[in-house]
């Protein structure tokens, strides 16, 4: 099983008595989720899940994506990894519970503490910039279950000059 965690991208600050999960991309933001879902696009299997906050700023971020994707209460910025690795099917010491290819579109801490935790780190959380992609990948190997890290792509190192492709 893959499981790909994406980071919403830049969001408006939260102001004196504004909703958390009302909170907009900036116009920064709208950039980092185009040009990283032309990325992730060419990338990701026709077949992939695409789970979503139900926050406006990982919602929008998910629908520069273009795709089919489900808002999930389980998917707030206030979860823990536990809860998100019960919705996408993974144990974190037994491994995913199926096949496929799943993409998240959250927010740290979690995204951060999945990492570390399917990883194996020290680090209790690790740090995930906005509007970038940690693609996680379950395999056994000698009769182990491993995650290996496939590949993390920030927003700010893809080209620029895919903002113009479609």
């Amino acid at each position: 099983m893959d499981l790909i965690l994406w980071r919403h991208a830049e969001a408006e600050v939260a102001g004196e008595g504004c909703d958390d999960l009302s909170r907009s991309l900036t116009s920064k933001g709208e950039r980092q989720a185009a040009r990283m879902a032309i990325w992730l696009d060419r990338h990701l299997p026709e077949s992939t899940r695409v789970l979503v906050s139900p926050s406006r700023r990982t919602e929008q971020t998910a629908q520069a994506l273009g795709r089919k994707y489900k808002l999930r209460d389980e998917l707030v910025p206030e979860s823990s990894p536990a809860d998100v690795l019960d919705l996408v099917k993974w144990d974190p010491v037994s491994g995913p519970l199926g096949k496929g290819t799943v993409l998240v579109v959250g927010h740290q801490p979690y995204l951060g503490e999945i990492v570390s935790l399917l990883l194996g780190m020290k680090e209790t959380i690790c740090p995930v910039r906005k509007g970038s992609v940690w693609w996680l990948r379950a395999r056994v190997r000698d009769g182990q279950l491993q995650t290996v890290l496939m590949t993390v792509a920030s927003p700010d190192l893809i080209s620029r000059s895919w903002d113009d492709r479609s």
